[in-house]
């Protein structure tokens, strides 16, 4: 039996749902119930009737959905698979950076641990950081851990953000020399940059997304040459969704080492050890549920 095909009659057996990120290896979305972004994905965790999830993604994601789903195994077929932005801002700096800045509300973005989300007061996606700031009656605003994504939420707000010092190394790799060097091999096509990129590369961008963004405006893209400037797993969702078009990375390098990590063969042992399980101390899981729900309520 091959790999696919062995995941799909393991799933079946263990009751599962395969939850896979926009960026996951090709042939990881391919087996996937479900493709979709961070956030998107943790919601439907929390809807999903299978007993058990795996999640094709980075260990904060698979936290926010043991957090949303407390009643469902949630499994990370590689427990080495972390985000080093989410990683810059562990929970005892977090509450350090809290004391220097008295009374002033802390949102985070999701890419962020768990015990990270339970010391903010409400938590953000790339796609509604601005509303989610801008919900908010304080006029100063402590934002972590993306400085890119503070920078462009900054300018959709009149509020006075205070970034914590983070990034996400994919994103931050992508420059204006590539975007320019992107258009001279592709003359006439259209830029879609995430916002977690730098502020000059999404000063060059026609259009600024999430990456469920870039879902939602491929549907109605005329355009027949779109360059991507994100993590290039997201190629392979938009070319399948949409042969028609010719979706480029801007750079073949933006790859994310960690989001690699999760493998067909990979997630057959998970289902067979039902291992590794993540899960979130209850203590915590409250407090950060608190965050992501007021979040989704808006």
């Amino acid at each position: 039996m091959n790999p696919a095909d062995a995941v799909k009659t393991l799933a079946r057996e263990r009751g599962a749902v395969i939850l896979a990120h926009n960026y996951q290896r090709p042939e990881v979305q391919d087996v996937a119930d479900f493709i979709g972004d961070s956030l998107e994905l943790s919601r439907k965790a929390a809807a999903v009737e299978g007993r058990t999830i795996v999640f094709c993604g980075v260990l904060f994601m698979a936290e926010t959905a043991a957090v949303l789903a407390p009643d469902k195994t949630v499994l990370l077929p590689d427990e080495g698979a972390g985000c080093p932005m989410s990683d810059m801002l562990p929970a005892e700096d977090l509450v350090e950076w809290k004391k220097q800045y008295p009374g002033r509300p802390v949102v985070l973005y999701v890419n962020t641990s768990a015990a990270a989300k339970a010391e903010c007061d409400i938590c953000c996606t790339s796609a509604n950081a601005d509303r989610v700031i801008n919900s908010l009656p304080d006029p100063e605003v402590l934002f972590g851990p993306d400085k890119n994504l503070a920078a462009w939420t900054q300018r959709h707000s009149a509020k006075k953000i205070i970034p914590w010092d983070g990034y996400c190394h994919v994103h931050q790799g992508i420059r204006a020399k590539d975007i320019r060097a992107s258009r001279d091999r592709h003359p006439g096509a259209v830029v879609w940059a995430h916002p977690e990129c730098r502020p000059e590369v999404l000063d060059l961008a026609d259009r600024v997304l999430s990456t469920g963004g870039m879902v939602r405006e491929a549907v109605g893209n005329t355009a027949a040459d779109v360059i991507i400037a994100t993590e290039c797993g997201m190629i392979h969702r938009l070319a399948k969704d949409h042969p028609s078009t010719s979706f480029h990375p801007v750079k073949d390098m933006a790859v994310c080492p960690n989001m690699k990590k999760i493998t067909l063969p990979k997630i057959v042992a998970a289902l067979e050890a039902m291992a590794p399980k993540v899960t979130v101390p209850e203590g915590i899981a409250a407090r950060a549920r608190r965050a992501i729900e007021r979040m989704i309520r808006l």
